[in-house]
């Protein structure tokens, strides 16, 4: 079958989405099941001797639209200018509207680069920029590229194009379980990905946060989509980004796609490829917001306010963080008797901003697996008479159901040291149309952000769980800002109330799940919203989920 009728056959599925932010834990333990019986398959290795041609973020110039745009509407060099992006129409928009307005250079760094309209879309953008003289560098974690290897090589076939990918699998890039089958014995490197979200244009403008390039980060997925967030960024944060980004694409843990994906196929056959691939046929255009439109914060669109020629933004002094490629923990030198590699990263300093929380500690993660540091650093923070919030998935919205038994284990401590904790709803998501749902489809949290003492905010990659501690590099951004921690704080009001379950101990002592209603309290006393068999299927499961693996 040619891949423009796997394209096709793709579309008519109507199949659940992949779910993109962790690794599949109950993929893991099937994978290790068929590796006890496959490990005669040996260990491919790496290609050597590869050609990796050093290069450098483009820092912005005066002669681009883009940087005179941030340099106009900029009050102060020290400063650095927000947006937030909780609309996935808007957050699309944005990337969008950035990429057809690029003249000197783009630089894009994703967990998952989805071959699906969204991911298509974004990648002809590219394409368009690339073709206009724009350098495109384009860096893609390769867990999740089974499906893409053919499209992301066509695209490297264009002039002024780039493509690497972050830590790859060296054979059986066909199917998931054959790539881990093909490095049974290199488990260890294949088990650290990049699950960083960057863009850069121009150098000018930049998107992060937690947002993956896919159909369901952006509201246009019929069956499940995220609610989420990252933000728009320009101003002193600019340069320290593009060299986080330099940092991974010169790193000898990245190769070129070319590397990975040979091909007897001459670059305007693959370029044909690519057209087809790409073409209106199976990569529609998305709908944008409409002219006047609003997103949840009551902002519209960033694409009217570049063609105005000045950005109404959030300024602040901020920092930002990413995990060196590597991720040696527990290596070379240290600070404190704290390794240096756990100082420097994103983990170490969302749990360091919220140590020095005085009043309040606000935290939003799809997948919070607090473990001892965690709940060490939690009940330090309630002794000292800290408010503590936490929003999360429920078992009913979870993407990860293993994910799911690491967290129950610490509910009702976390209960019982005075934690307000919330779960989010499904089916309350599908009828809080405030949170951006265009389609009636099942609503999961994909957001990262803490906010502390109504004045500091964290917005990344990172969830709060074993994965992201130790296996994942991240990358965040850290604000001083109470203006956009009132905007955050509002966003995940919005989800408690709208949305949400708050878990509470019942006077019986079990566990109890509140929401309110157009009749009044609603009260679950087991996990709402499951049926049986997903309890008992969750309990069985639960003796083969050990903590560190999730």
């Amino acid at each position: 079958m040619n891949r423009g009728a796997e394209i096709e056959r793709d579309q008519g599925r109507g199949v659940e989405p992949r779910r993109n932010d962790t690794h599949h834990t109950l993929r893991w333990l099937l994978l290790w099941a068929c590796l006890a019986l496959l490990l005669q398959g040996g260990c491919a290795s790496l290609p050597t001797e590869v050609q990796r041609v050093p290069s450098t973020a483009q820092r912005a110039v005066d002669g681009t639209a883009l940087s005179r745009i941030a340099r106009a509407s900029s009050p102060d060099d020290e400063l650095s200018g927000f947006r937030l992006l909780p609309t996935g129409p808007f957050a699309l928009d944005t990337r969008l509207t950035l990429l057809q307005r690029a003249e000197r250079s783009i630089d894009l760094q994703y967990y998952v680069l989805q071959n699906d309209i969204t991911g298509r879309y974004l990648m002809r953008a590219l394409r368009d920029a690339a073709q206009r003289g724009v350098r495109v560098r384009l860096l893609v974690d390769d867990l999740f590229t089974a499906d893409t290897d053919h499209l992301l090589r066509s695209l490297a076939a264009h002039p002024n194009v780039e493509v690497r990918l972050f830590n790859p699998f060296p054979a059986g890039r066909t199917q998931m379980l054959t790539r881990f089958i093909g490095s049974a014995f290199d488990f260890h490197r294949v088990n650290r990905r990049m699950h960083n979200k960057l863009m850069i244009v121009d150098g000018a403008m930049a998107v992060a946060g937690g947002r993956n390039i896919a159909d369901e980060y952006f509201m246009r997925h019929e069956l499940a989509n995220f609610v989420d967030l990252d933000a728009f960024v320009i101003g002193e944060l600019l340069p320290h980004l593009q060299d986080f980004f330099d940092a991974y694409w010169n790193n000898p843990v990245v190769f070129p796609v070319q590397a990975l994906v040979p091909t007897t196929q001459t670059p305007a056959e693959l370029r044909a490829d690519f057209e087809r691939y790409t073409g209106p046929d199976t990569t529609p255009a998305p709908v944008m917001p409409s002219a006047g439109a609003t997103d949840v914060l009551g902002y519209g669109p960033i694409s009217e306010e570049l063609a105005f020629g000045r950005l109404g933004l959030v300024w602040a002094f901020a920092t930002a963080y990413a995990d060196p490629p590597h991720r040696l923990k527990g290596m070379g030198a240290s600070y404190g008797l704290v390794p240096l590699e756990d100082v420097e990263s994103v983990g170490y300093s969302v749990r360091d901003m919220m140590r020095g929380a005085r009043r309040s500690v606000v935290l939003t993660s799809p997948y919070l697996i607090p473990g001892e540091r965690g709940m060490a650093l939690f009940a330090g923070l309630r002794e000292r008479g800290v408010d503590i919030k936490m929003l999360t998935n429920s078992l009913a919205a979870t993407d990860e159901p293993l994910v799911h038994i690491g967290y129950r284990k610490y509910r009702r401590p976390l209960l019982a040291m005075g934690v307000d904790l919330y779960e989010l709803s499904p089916v309350r998501v599908k009828r809080a149309s405030r949170l951006g749902f265009i389609t009636p489809s099942q609503g999961r949290l994909h957001a990262k952000s803490v906010v502390v003492d109504r004045s500091k905010v964290f917005i990344g990659s990172m969830n709060f769980d074993p994965r992201s501690e130790k296996h994942n590099t991240e990358m965040g951004l850290f604000i001083d800002s109470p203006q956009l921690a009132r905007e955050v704080l509002r966003l995940m009001d919005l989800d408690k109330l709208q949305a949400s379950f708050r878990v509470v101990i019942a006077p019986d002592g079990g566990l109890r799940w509140l929401a309110n209603d157009d009749e009044g309290e609603v009260s679950f006393d087991r996990e709402p919203e499951v049926d049986f068999n997903t309890r008992l299927w969750l309990e069985l499961l639960a003796p083969l989920a050990p903590e560190e693996l999730l």
